[in-house]
């Protein structure tokens, strides 16, 4: 029953590989990265609401970005808004969720989502997740999905499945990012995927494996009659804090033994960084993506371009680079050196106090 499907969307992150287009008071989640007319936690939000109301949708997010997540979500209400009053990762903001979801409806199946992932093929997307959630109604099991690797990609986790004939596949073992020599043998054996952080469950069954493996984190936050009453907000706020500051995949995937994966292939890129979004987006003849700007390109090849306002930008004799505007800040990087971007986000925080 559609009445039972619930989602948390998680939107608590700062983006900070996305500078300087994604700061702390503005992260990515809530901007139009890829220049379709809507920001990345819209897509998500209407993509989710094609099978689970909107009123079942419930959007996790950093106290500061309240107004933010009412503004850009008008189906929204305030109820549906958890705040986090600390940043303490994944698992607690998902313990909360799963409670609060679990006093209205404990028959609740939910899907838990970042908020700024971009996927392409939405209605095979909703397939696999109906396919989970009528896996998860029938069982206890902790289901997530697995992205079909095309490259020995480092920069993800990776599951290892059971290779046998059944469309949902017991879970061996995570690893985290692995080095390029393992990932290349991750691709050949052919039963790795990629974690995509998406995860689909019951409310029973993930508050189970809280009480067992993060059994303090429950206490914590498990109290009679709180959630969806007038307290629940200032109990949180006392709270919250509390908790471990711990990933659902350290907390409880990688001990639990009812850990399944289906194996996806709808499009999907994480949007991690400002090359993962280069990836995505539409090139002209000489592999330059341009977002917001009007450009003139000169024996230049392979670039990233985004600028405010439809900005002219020529460029000449420039390969492979991301140069990107915002505000008073512009940004020209080596697209082989963005992994510097978070460093060089707070050396300019401190030099320049922005």
């Amino acid at each position: 029953m559609e009445s039972n499907y619930y989602a948390v969307i998680m939107a608590g992150g700062i983006g900070s590989r996305f500078w300087p287009v994604s700061t702390k008071q503005y992260p990515k989640q809530f901007h139009d990265m890829l220049g379709t007319g809507a920001s990345l936690i819209q897509k998500t939000f209407s993509r989710i609401n094609g099978l689970i109301p909107s009123s079942n949708i419930l959007i996790a997010t950093n106290k500061d970005y309240e107004e933010l997540v009412l503004n850009q979500l008008p189906k929204v209400n305030k109820n549906q808004v958890l705040l986090e009053p600390a940043m303490r990762n994944t698992a607690p903001c998902i313990l909360y969720a799963a409670l609060k979801i679990y006093n209205e409806n404990p028959d609740a199946v939910i899907l838990v989502a970042p908020s700024d992932h971009w996927i392409e093929n939405e209605s095979e997307f909703i397939n696999n997740i109906k396919t989970s959630f009528d896996a998860c109604e029938k069982e206890e099991i902790l289901m997530t999905l697995g992205i079909q690797p095309d490259s020995p990609n480092t920069g993800y986790g990776y599951i290892q499945f059971e290779n046998n004939s059944s469309e949902i596949k017991a879970v061996k073992n995570f690893t985290e990012k692995p080095n390029l020599e393992k990932a290349k043998q991750f691709l050949e054996s052919g039963d790795f995927l990629w974690n995509a952080g998406i995860f689909v469950w019951s409310a029973k069954s993930i508050i189970k494996a809280f009480s067992e493996f993060l059994p303090e984190m429950i206490k914590t936050l498990n109290v009679d009659n709180i959630y969806n009453t007038d307290s629940e907000k200032a109990f949180i706020e006392e709270n919250y804090a509390k908790c471990e500051n711990i990933s659902i995949d350290f907390g409880i995937m990688e001990h639990a033994k009812n850990v399944f994966v289906l194996p996806v292939n709808f499009g999907w890129n994480d949007l991690g960084t400002w090359g993962s979004l280069y990836n995505k987006l539409n090139k002209d003849k000489n592999e330059n993506a341009i977002v917001g700007a009007q450009t003139i390109f000169k024996d230049s090849n392979g670039n990233m371009v985004r600028t405010e306002n439809n900005k002219k930008v020529i460029i000449q004799g420039l390969d492979n680079f991301i140069v990107v505007e915002k505000d008073d800040v512009l940004l020209i990087c080596p697209k082989e050196n963005e992994q510097d971007i978070k460093q060089i986000a707070a050396e300019t925080k401190e030099k320049f106090d922005i």
